[in-house]
């Protein structure tokens, strides 16, 4: 059994919620990386650093992870350790090591106001800022312990007020472009 398989199966197997958000984030930013332009062996590395993204999540409890509720502080902590977690869980395996900058940078912002790291801007490996759209946007069309799902439009329009704050403006204009063609409806999947 190889490593990918191995964390994947037991992503699906802590929570089978992280493996269905996994395979439309990957379908959302395969979509995106093609009208960025983005190489076939680019899109090898993507596929599996979005099958990996949220890997991390595996060493929270899943009471955490299906909380209803707001996070407390110690709570939203653990959360926002899951990227640094999951590079701990792929550092050091050879084959892994396309996945490490969506793993680690998934949840950095443009602004420098995410997380783990505070990178900002192009200082955020490109694969973090492609899928923090991706991520993001199947966050948001996705019905959650804690809130529902948002509409496809309500989703558009988070997206178009957050490029340039959360999201790289190229790569949000890159998901736009999708759903205005409509070859992304209410998510990627």
């Amino acid at each position: 059994m190889t490593a990918l398989t191995s964390l994947t199966n037991a992503m699906a197997t802590w929570d089978p919620d992280l493996d269905r958000h996994a395979e439309r984030v990957a379908t959302l930013a395969e979509v995106m990386a093609h009208r960025l332009g983005w190489s076939e062996d680019r899109l090898e590395g993507l596929r599996l650093g979005a099958a990996l993204h949220d890997v991390g999540k595996t060493t929270l409890s899943l009471e955490l992870l299906t909380k209803p509720g707001t996070l407390d502080d110690d709570e939203l902590a653990q959360i926002r350790a899951h990227p640094v977690e999951g590079m701990w869980l792929i550092v050091g395996v050879e084959t892994l090591a396309p996945a490490m900058p969506y793993v680690l940078f998934h949840h950095e912002r443009w602004d420098g106001l995410g997380y783990p790291t505070r990178r900002a801007g192009e200082d955020i490996p490109v694969e973090g800022r492609l899928l923090a759209v991706a991520d993001a946007f199947d966050a948001m069309t996705s019905q959650r312990p804690y809130r529902p799902a948002l509409t496809l439009d309500d989703a558009v329009a988070e997206v178009q007020r957050c490029s340039g704050t959360q999201f790289d403006p190229e790569i949000a204009s890159a998901l736009l472009d999708a759903v205005e063609s409509g070859v992304v409806t209410r998510r990627a999947a």
